[in-house]
């Protein structure tokens, strides 16, 4: 692999303590959710951390595909990740991600191909793959 980019998160305290990364711009509580056992509060959780950041790098291979492609995506499109966090049969934790794409004004079926070809470009995407599953949505 040819590095391009490579960056840092420190947390000290876990789901209870604060994360922060190497630059700064990320300095945050982190606080464990009511449904998973904790007080709630202010912070934030692993799980929106990681649903902020692969909603950003999709949406990004989605409008590069679209580029490439030399589809009209219009600015007010959007990716919502949903992360859930849960547990195996056998009482291992893992997550399962919802990726929901809005295109306003793309017929369906163009959206959804677009989806499934960022799908396989995301770098989030392509390091998950075959470890969580990850289902496509096209929203109107």
């Amino acid at each position: 692999m040819q590095k391009l980019y490579t960056t840092g998160a420190t947390s000290v305290g876990g789901r209870d303590g604060r994360v922060r990364s190497e630059d700064g711009k990320i300095d945050m509580q982190v606080s464990t959710p009511k449904e998973l056992g904790g007080p709630g509060g202010a912070g934030t959780n692993p799980e929106q951390l990681f649903a902020a950041g692969y909603a950003a790098c999709f949406e990004s291979a989605l409008r590069l595909v679209a580029r490439m492609q030399k589809k009209a995506i219009t600015p007010e499109a959007s990716i919502t990740a949903k992360v859930t966090l849960g547990k195996t049969d056998a009482g291992a934790y893992e997550i399962a991600v919802e990726l929901h794409g809005r295109l306003p004004g793309m017929p369906r079926e163009e959206a959804k191909a677009l989806l499934d070809a960022a799908h396989q470009v995301c770098p989030y995407s392509r390091a998950t793959r075959g470890n969580i599953e990850v289902t496509l949505f096209v929203e109107d």
